[in-house]
């Protein structure tokens, strides 16, 4: 049976996963960014392996870490760039990352940029660390989402900016940035001589015939300040295994953290490393059938959105599992997210989150995680029909 066909409902909701194991037995979820459908078949191999040897001490990896390894390859291989060597770091997750950044590329009350909607856990990292989330509206078109572009160097110069995160392929639109519109962030970067994370997670997950463009390959001068965060956690469904990594591209972030203790940082288990080693080198044919299921569902999304009673302004996205889902022009917009979870027993991810501590609001909107089998995805859909015609 294709692995993509059916969703073992049973085994999510016993197991470990808050995406259905926080939820009511009555209640589909179809929010937090996690798949139902397991993991691919070399990466459990790989884990079983790991397991079966009892191989759980302390690790010893012959020459090169092979998640760097990994890494590497699959950028210049996939994603026609090529990491400069000697600058990769294994963390847990990009969360962590983040904050690393925070702490060594700003102070205190300086400005953070980032699209917004944004990463909820983002969004409040930033203000727990006391730096001031400077958002950069996603703005709907008839086209698609827009990002900003007018004066963008002005507005950040404005204020106080010293950090530009940059989350591309773009959650929760969806929305894969063009060369050039990530070139006019660049050059906004380089004009106020800002450091640039780039969180591209989901670079794997982008629809034909859009391509995913690293930031730090539009040139010499945009590697050199840029720090490209990704992971295989998204794309091979692998989030609670926790290993992501870093390519540090400018130098005096780079000095920084190597002057950090050696511990500070901690490190990734064994089972992380195996696993995404497996997925980056060994499940691009589970990950292509993957896609595929995606594409087919993200029709389904787009054609239930296009026969609502009002305009839900709503775009098919370019790349992720997610659709960004505006409910403003009907009887659910004031958090529909909430009111839908009591009416169709059905949990998205509530839009209000997705601007939260910025002046823009979202809160008409909803998130909804279509990585699911078309039998549940017409579950999911036919509820949320349901409740917004009673």
């Amino acid at each position: 049976m294709n692995a993509f066909e059916t969703v073992d409902e049973a085994r999510l909701r016993s197991g470990h996963g808050v995406k259905w194991g926080s939820l009511p037995p009555d209640t589909i979820g179809a929010w937090v960014a996690d798949m139902d459908f397991g993991v691919p078949p070399a990466v459990q191999e790989a884990v079983i392996g790991v397991t079966r040897r009892a191989d759980f001490g302390y690790p010893y990896w012959p020459g090169e870490d092979p998640v760097v390894a990994a890494f590497e390859e699959r950028m210049a291989t996939r994603h026609a760039w090529r990491p400069a060597p000697g600058r990769t770091r294994v963390f847990t997750d990009l969360l962590q990352i983040l904050q690393v950044l925070i702490e060594y590329a700003t102070e205190p009350g300086d400005g953070v940029a980032i699209h917004v909607p944004a990463y909820p856990p983002f969004l409040a990292s930033i203000a727990r660390a006391g730096r001031r989330i400077v958002p950069l509206p996603m703005t709907w078109a008839p086209d698609g989402w827009r990002p900003p572009s007018e004066d963008l160097a002005a507005r950040l110069r404005e204020e106080g900016c010293r950090l530009l995160v940059v989350v591309n392929p773009h959650n929760p639109t969806g929305r894969v940035l063009t060369r050039g519109e990530l070139s006019a962030l660049a050059a906004a970067a380089e004009e106020l001589d800002l450091v640039v994370l780039s969180d591209e997670i989901h670079a794997d997950l982008v629809y034909a015939p859009h391509r995913h463009v690293p930031f730090a390959s539009l040139g010499e001068a945009a590697a050199a300040r840029t720090v490209t965060a990704t992971s295989a956690t998204k794309a091979f469904n692998i989030a609670g295994l926790r290993c992501a990594v870093a390519h540090v591209g400018h130098d005096r972030v780079r000095a920084s953290l190597e002057k950090a203790p050696l511990d500070f940082f901690g490190t990734p288990s064994v089972l992380s490393r195996v696993a995404t080693v497996a997925a980056w080198r060994e499940a691009d044919d589970w990950l292509a059938g993957l896609m595929r299921t995606l594409e087919h569902n993200r029709g389904l999304v787009a054609e239930w959105a296009a026969g609502l009673p009002w305009d839900a302004r709503h775009h098919a996205p370019q790349g992720t599992y997610l659709s960004w889902l505006d409910f403003s022009g009907g009887p659910l917009a004031d958090e529909p997210a909430p009111r839908l979870e009591r009416l169709a027993r059905v949990r998205l991810s509530e839009g209000a989150e997705f601007t939260q501590h910025t002046a823009v609001g979202s809160a008409s909107f909803a998130r909804l995680n279509f990585a699911t089998s078309a039998t549940t995805l017409t579950e999911i859909l036919g509820r949320l029909s349901t409740a917004v015609r009673a």
